[in-house]
């Protein structure tokens, strides 16, 4: 653990470390579809990127979802109850957050989760000073790998987890059943998971939120590259690279991907990868959802829909899930 210079926060590090992310980028890049995990967009730029593409007029994702959050959080906040501890996994900016903790009835403690740790830090570090009784205790982690929740000083009556975003779908439907099972552990008997998914929709809204005219979200995953160069030795040329989206019918999910402009080798950490011209890197997947296939989802693993929340559109859904008695 350390402490924040900045104020009494406690940060619980469990950062995945370079020999880690070696590892997963070095497997990734030498299978037959080249791949790279999404989870590595978050350092400190990739981060600040995606705070910029929740602001975007075509990344419809961030104010649908605060739009719900706006008209029925006091439903949200009945639903998961008093006295809660109160975790969110890739908690970013906490934004829609800090709408949710206005609304609880005497929250205990928040555990904000996330791979960044400048960032976590951050955002951990405002929500003392906006919530001065408010124990905030977060973790620098892998939300998906195990992690120890902090213990609050006062006693918490039950867990709640928070999951925003639609993060959800950056999951093939077998790790997001993996993932939930493990939030429904976090949340604990008599807890409850408050989670963001977003819903399918008309193709070409899905391909302006995932390729802005601004280059925003192109900046975003050509960062991921020049990490890989600074951190792990890469040598990627971001000029010879081009960032692409495009909707997966029979996976029913955007794709990202960075395309190789030109024949060329690469080498990272050492190792060599050759690309051809045309070749893609798949960098994220963002599967949509129905209501009833995130009901059936849940189910997998072991939780019900409790209650849910959709916008005018039927764009985004949020919904709270229990687990089963």
């Amino acid at each position: 653990m350390s402490l924040s210079p900045a104020l009494s926060v406690m940060l619980r590090d469990y950062e995945p470390r370079q020999d880690r992310m070696r590892l997963d980028v070095l497997t990734s890049l030498s299978e037959g579809q080249k791949t790279l995990p999404c989870k590595y967009f978050y350092d400190a730029r990739g981060s600040e990127l995606f705070d910029a593409i929740c602001e975007l007029p075509e990344y419809y994702l961030t104010r649908t979802e605060l739009g719900i959050m706006e008209t029925h959080v006091a439903e949200m906040a009945a639903a998961l109850g008093s006295q809660l501890l109160l975790v969110e996994p890739g908690s970013g900016s906490s934004l829609k957050t800090r709408l949710l903790l206005q609304h609880l009835q005497r929250p205990v403690a928040y555990v904000p989760v996330d791979i960044s740790r400048s960032h976590l830090l951050a955002a951990a570090e405002r929500l003392s000073r906006l919530y001065p009784e408010l124990e905030v205790l977060p973790v620098c982690a892998d939300f998906n790998q195990a992690f120890e929740v902090p213990a609050p000083s006062r006693k918490a009556k039950r867990n709640a987890v928070y999951f925003p975003g639609s993060t959800l779908g950056n999951f093939a439907p077998a790790e997001a059943v993996r993932l939930l099972d493990h939030m429904r552990h976090l949340a604990g008997p008599g807890g409850a998971l408050l989670i963001g998914v977003d819903l399918q929709k008309d193709r070409t809204v899905l391909h302006r939120a995932y390729d802005d005219a601004a280059g925003v979200t192109a900046a975003f995953n050509l960062n991921l590259l020049e990490r890989i160069n600074r951190e792990l030795g890469g040598n990627f040329d971001l000029a010879r690279f081009r960032h692409r989206a495009g909707y997966n019918e029979t996976e029913q999910c955007i794709e990202m991907h960075l395309v190789s402009l030109e024949r060329q080798v690469v080498t990272v950490a050492g190792e060599r990868f050759g690309f051809h011209a045309g070749e893609h890197i798949l960098s994220e997947r963002s599967y949509k959802y129905t209501v009833e296939g995130l009901k059936a989802l849940a189910c997998k693993a072991g939780l019900i829909m409790d209650k849910h929340w959709l916008d005018d559109r039927g764009y985004f859904c949020v919904a709270c899930l229990r687990p089963k008695t």
